[in-house]
């Protein structure tokens, strides 16, 4: 049985992902450009994203970097307005927590992150967090994971990550941890292949660590 299980972030124990995509759509609409989201997802799994599209369009970086400032301000608005909850969360973390340690591995920068659980009983069951101020290199790097190994003080063959996304996926695969992959609309299109197991919801994760499937 697994002794430490890493979670992702965004699209797994919360329900953000497409808040994300639809802040920077919006931030590129305002200069008259249209992001792509096929695209989106695609530049997403190799740790790229929005800004790709800007730059092959020619926009310079003062204006990508005034534009991510815009960005940034529309998530948190959605952050604060949108229903973001995943059902069954809190109820399967409590579960978990009983045989297992837990942390937060995320690509989610600090001030969204702390946005985001201002009321929010998630950050309860974890014995860290690691934003991504936290590490040099983002996923699908393994830096972030490796990171998460190492404050745990566990072996790889001890740990589980649990991701949604390619971009997650490579980066547990390249630091050589597990990885579940639990389903999220938003990511389903991409490839997932390399996971050791998929689930519909963060519910069956407890059968896959327990051994129950």
């Amino acid at each position: 049985m697994k002794k430490y299980v890493l979670f992702d972030h965004d699209g797994v124990l919360v329900d953000t992902e497409y808040w994300y995509y639809r802040a920077g759509e919006r931030a590129l609409a305002d200069i008259g450009l249209t992001l792509d989201k096929a695209r989106y997802l695609r530049d997403m799994s190799a740790g790229a994203g929005t800004w790709a599209q800007a730059r092959a369009a020619g926009v310079d970086e003062p204006t990508i970097n005034r534009l991510r400032e815009v960005r940034n301000g529309y998530y948190q608005q959605y952050l604060r307005t949108e229903a973001i909850e995943i059902e069954g969360v809190v109820e399967t973390l409590a579960e978990l927590s009983r045989h297992v340690r837990m942390a937060i591995v995320t690509t989610a920068k600090r001030a969204d992150f702390e946005l985001i659980h201002e009321r929010r009983q998630i950050r309860r069951f974890m014995d860290f967090v690691l934003v991504r101020e936290d590490y040099r290199l983002a996923k699908p790097h393994p830096e972030p994971y490796l990171t998460g190994l190492q404050r745990f003080g566990a072996v790889k063959a001890e740990a589980l990550v649990v991701e949604d996304s390619a971009r997650g996926l490579n980066s547990a695969v390249a630091a050589g941890v597990d990885c579940v992959v639990v389903h999220n609309a938003f990511t389903a299109g991409q490839d997932l292949s390399r996971a050791s197991c998929r689930i519909g919801t963060l519910a069956e994760l407890r059968g896959v660590i327990l051994g129950d499937v």
